[in-house]
C-alpha cells in the first residue's frame, strides 16, 4: 500500500541509512552479537552521520528537526536488514526527550554537544529488581547532603539498556520519604556520571534477543551527585516519566511493524529459493495463503503506525492512542513473525538466518514500555471501563 507519511527528505535519509547499514553494520554484526554490544566507536560513527542530532536544536550541534519520523525510518531500515544499532535507540528515543524538555540551559550546554557527537552516550535507569511496571514502588534513594551541594545516591537498578557503555545515566530515585497515601510523590531524576565513585556496573544480562543491545544491572553506594545534575524539579519525576510514555510506546509500535514487514520479506525470499519435494516452497498453496495473510496483517499495522506518526507529529497522539498502537502491532507482529519462521522449517531456528533473530528480538515488544496487559487496562479505562 502506498505510503504518504514520509517526504523526500525522509526518503533521502532512508537511502543514507540503508547504505550505512550495508557498509558498517551487516559485515560485522555477528561480532557485535558475540560481544553483546557494538564497539564504542560505532556510536561516534552514528554521531558523525548525524543520527543523534536530528531532533537536537542547532545551537547544540543538531539539525533542529521535530517529530519522530526520522527515528521511525531508522527502525524500519535496521529491521529490514535484520540488525540493530545497539542501545542507540534508548539514547535518542528515551533519554533525549527528557533532556530537551526538562534540562536547564546550563545542562543542555554541558551535555547536548557530546550527546550529538556520540562522545557522551546515555541511558535511563528506572526498573529495579523488585519493581517492574510499578514505578511508584521505586526504593533507590537520593538524600540531600547537609550543606545542600549534592545528593547521596544508594540503591540498585536492573534491565538497564545501554548500561554497560553509558557515560551519563538518568537515574530515577526517591528524594523524599515514601508516602503510602501518594506513592507517586517524592521521585526525582538525577543525571549520574558513570565514572562517579560508588557507581558500579554489575552483570551484563544475557537476553534471548536484542543481543547487541547491552543490558546491565547497576548499583549505587553513596554516589555523590551534584545538585546541578538534578533534571527538572525535585519530586516531579513520575509526571516526567508518564509524559514520555506516548513516544516510547509509539517507538515500540513502529519497531513491531518494521520487524513484521521484514519477516515477510525474508520469508518470501526464502520460500522462493528453498525446494521441497522437487519444487520451491513458494509453489505450495499453503505457503501462498500464509504469506498473503501475513502481508495483509503488515499492511494493517502499517496503516495504524502511519496514522499514529502523523498524530504524534501534530501533537494529537493520546495515551490511549499509543496504547492501542502498541497493543495491536506487538500482538500482530508476534503472529506474523512466528508464521514466517515456520515457513523456514528447521532453518528458521538457526541464528544465521535473520528470521531467527527477528523472532527473538520481537518477543520483548509485548513486555517493555508497559506489558500488553497494561495496555489493555489503559484502553479499557479510556472507554469507561
Amino acid at each position: 500500500m502506498r505510503r504518504t507519511v514520509y517526504n523526500e527528505d525522509h526518503e533521502a535519509f532512508r537511502a543514507t541509512i540503508r547504505d550505512f547499514i550495508a557498509n558498517e553494520v551487516v559485515p560485522v554484526y555477528e561480532e557485535w552479537e558475540a560481544d553483546g554490544h557494538p564497539p564504542r566507536d560505532f556510536y561516534n560513527k552514528l554521531g558523525e552521520l548525524g543520527v543523534f542530532g536530528i531532533e537536537v536544536p542547532e545551537e547544540f550541534g543538531g539539525a533542529g528537526e521535530t517529530g519522530f519520523k526520522y527515528q521511525a525510518v531508522i527502525m524500519e531500515e535496521t529491521a529490514r536488514a535484520g540488525v540493530s544499532f545497539g542501545s542507540s535507540g534508548v539514547h535518542t528515543g528515551l533519554v533525549l526527550p527528557y533532556l530537551l524538555e526538562y534540562a536547564n540551559e546550563e545542562q543542555k550546554q554541558r551535555w547536548l554537544p557530546g550527546f550529538v557527537s556520540g562522545e557522551l552516550m546515555t541511558a535511563i535507569a528506572m526498573t529495579e529488581p523488585g519493581t517492574g511496571s510499578d514505578l511508584a514502588g521505586i526504593t533507590t534513594t537520593a538524600k540531600l547532603s547537609e550543606d545542600g551541594t549534592h545528593y547521596v545516591l544508594n540503591g540498585a537498578k536492573t534491565f538497564i539498556t545501554g548500561g554497560v557503555l553509558a557515560d551519563l545515566v538518568l537515574v530515577v530515585a526517591r528524594t523524599s520519604p515514601y508516602d503510602a497515601n501518594n506513592r507517586r510523590a517524592g521521585l526525582s531524576i538525577l543525571c549520574v556520571d558513570t565514572k562517579s565513585a560508588g557507581y558500579t556496573v554489575g552483570r551484563k544480562l544475557q537476553k534471548i534477543g536484542l543481543r547487541t543491545s547491552d543490558t546491565a544491572e547497576l548499583s549505587f553506594v553513596d554516589v555523590k551527585v551534584p545538585v546541578a545534575d538534578l533534571l527538572g524539579e525535585e519530586g516531579k519525576a513520575f509526571s516526567y516519566l508518564t509524559h514520555n510514555l506516548v513516544q516510547e510506546r509509539l517507538a515500540i509500535a513502529v519497531s513491531a511493524y518494521a520487524v513484521a514487514a521484514a519477516a515477510v520479506n525474508f520469508a518470501v525470499k526464502y520460500v522462493k529459493e528453498r525446494k521441497v519435494f522437487g519444487q520451491p516452497v513458494a509453489e505450495f498453496q499453503n505457503t501462498k495463503f500464509v504469506l498473503a495473510d501475513c502481508k495483509a496483517q503488515v499492511t494493517a499495522m502499517q496503516a495504524f503506525v502511519d496514522q499514529a506518526l502523523e498524530l504524534y507529529q501534530s501533537g494529537e497522539l493520546t495515551v490511549p492512542d499509543a496504547a492501542e498502537a502498541k497493543l495491536f502491532t506487538t500482538e500482530a507482529a508476534s503472529v506474523v513473525v512466528d508464521k514466517c519462521l515456520q515457513l523456514h522449517g528447521g532453518y528458521g531456528y538457526i541464528l544465521e538466518y535473520p528470521i531467527a533473530r527477528l523472532y527473538a528480538d520481537n518477543r520483548v515488544f509485548r513486555i517493555y514500555g508497559g506489558t500488553s496487559e497494561v495496555m489493555k487496562t489503559i484502553i479499557a479505562k479510556s472507554i469507561g471501563l
